[in-house]
């Protein structure tokens, strides 16, 4: 692939072409960021497909840099030392990764700190490293662009929440329009005199103040942060919610407001202990809801949804070609599996055009999962027999695939366990089938089983494998396979064949063509 030319390779149709190998994508195949917030101190490696990237390497150290600055005007002492002991370690592991330079970039703590300038010094004397210090609507655009990244497309506000400060951006038509910065995060709050009920008047008239400046925004709140992702873990542990994925969970004012109160109820040691968050998150916990009652109340959004996705994928997204930004998330990065991972790459678009006369009247919201199901159809060979249709729906539902809802994500792990599998009773993963409608689970058993027959036809991609004739009304699938393929269509292909005509009720017709 990497010597053909854009117009050499056979398209995809709406989908368009493969980038992921594409120069201009392979440039950003591995890339590490440094992000120095008020909080925390993170160092992500980014590998794989550029446009829905996998996590090479992720780690986080809590700071608290921030801790105190409204008081003293300068950086923690504490989480100053421990920042610099994590950025030498972070540069030490860059250099055995043989990474390209990093990049670091600091927010809020170190742009207010009057000892700001001298940490980047000193950083920059022990490790090399120079740190970009971003103002706030900067942090506000990346993050706002680490949202895109996640969800093309994507309109509505996006909230970010750090240490020291919250920042808002609206987001439409892939682009990022108006934003700005507050000092709402949660240790600055702990400074604000007066209580609780100080700190009530002081995010209420904050939050108006931003409002004026934001405009009405009703559409979509994509929340972005620790404190947020923390308060989304909770609201999980209260709902009994089975799929532990925080990417794209979605919430309501109501619910939030029922998890404040569940919140307060709670011992907090046993609440976090329950939803893993460290002791450092949990303390800002309270302070966030505070300032998230409020942020509802002020702008009433349709929706919440929480992105994983923020200022060091917007990084990334900063370095996109736009044709690679215009790409879908999940079918690149299931194209990037295939390559990787299948044991005929290439033979998941035969089997796409294959099974795709089964769904005719499909949105097309559902046919790039039929198409990332025929792509992750064989990347799981070399797991266990046994075992293999739990490790794909495993791989699917809990992967780090980007532009997926967790109903989706159940359809397409569905997809891939019939599959392997006639029957989904008895596994692990049936308080997950919840999330879809009974029409869903029937659709997701036709696609897997159609894969499942499908791949009883491995053959060269030039090679026509047959070609399937829906016809719902009569309920007759009709079944054509050429000459030269015949031999293929032995004893358990047929098996497979009357496991799908049972699922679409159908009667079963065979006609052998000529080649």
């Amino acid at each position: 692939m990497n010597d053909m030319s854009e117009t050499s390779v056979q398209d995809w149709g709406p989908f368009g072409r493969p980038l992921f190998d594409d120069p201009s994508a392979r440039a950003l195949s591995r890339v590490g960021v440094i992000d120095i917030g008020s909080n925390s101190v993170r160092m992500v490696v980014f590998d794989g497909a550029a446009r829905s990237p996998a996590y090479f390497y992720n780690e986080k150290i809590m700071c608290a840099l921030g801790a105190g600055l409204s008081e003293t005007g300068h950086l923690n002492p504490e989480g100053r030392a421990r920042a610099l002991a994590a950025i030498r370690r972070f540069q030490l592991l860059a250099q055995g990764m043989d990474l390209p330079p990093l990049t670091a970039v600091a927010t809020a703590a170190v742009r207010d700190a009057d000892d700001g300038q001298a940490f980047r010094d000193e950083v920059e004397r022990e490790t090399g490293l120079r740190i970009w210090v971003i103002d706030g609507e900067e942090e506000a655009r990346l993050s706002a662009q680490g949202v895109l990244l996640g969800w093309p497309g994507a309109y509505g506000l996006v909230c970010d929440i750090g240490g020291s400060s919250m920042e808002l951006a609206e987001i439409r038509d892939g682009r990022v329009g108006r934003r700005v910065s507050s000092s709402l995060g949660p240790l600055k709050l702990q400074a604000i005199k007066g209580g609780k009920a100080g700190r009530k008047t002081h995010i209420k008239a904050v939050l108006e103040g931003l409002a004026e400046r934001m405009g009405p925004q009703r559409d979509r709140l994509f929340l972005v942060g620790g404190s947020w992702r923390a308060i989304a873990r909770i609201d999980m542990e209260r709902r009994g919610y089975p799929l532990h994925v925080l990417h794209e969970y979605r919430m309501t004012a109501t619910s939030i407001a029922a998890t404040t109160k569940y919140i307060e109820k709670s011992d907090p040691e046993v609440l976090r202990l329950a939803c893993g968050i460290s002791s450092a998150r949990m303390s800002l916990v309270p302070y966030a809801t505070e300032v998230l009652k409020r942020l509802l109340r002020t702008f009433r959004p349709k929706d919440i949804a929480v992105s994983s996705y923020g200022i060091r994928e917007g990084m990334l997204y900063e370095q996109m070609p736009q044709r690679l930004r215009d790409r879908d998330p999940l079918v690149e990065a299931c194209r990037f599996a295939e390559a990787k991972d299948a044991r005929l790459p290439g033979f998941g678009k035969t089997l796409y055009e294959f099974v795709l006369p089964l769904f005719k009247s499909a949105p097309p919201t559902r046919l790039r999962l039929i198409k990332a199901a025929c792509l992750l159809h064989d990347v799981s060979w070399r797991a266990h027999p046994d075992y293999r249709a739990e490790t794909c729906f495993d791989n699917a539902t809990r992967a780090n695939l980007g532009g997926l809802k967790h109903s989706e994500r159940v359809f397409l792990g569905l997809s891939l366990l019939h599959r392997y599998r006639n029957r989904r009773e008895g596994t692990r993963f049936e308080d997950l089938y919840d999330l879809l409608e009974e029409k869903e689970l029937l659709q997701a058993e036709i696609l897997g089983k159609a894969m499942r027959f499908g791949a009883m036809f491995w053959m060269q991609p030039d090679v026509p494998m047959g070609q399937f004739k829906w016809f719902p009304q009569k309920r007759i699938l009709e079944l054509r396979i050429p000459k030269a393929a015949s031999a293929l269509y032995g004893e358990v292909a047929e098996a497979r064949l009357m496991s799908l005509a049972a699922s679409l009720e159908a009667e079963v017709r065979v006609r052998m063509v000529p080649t």
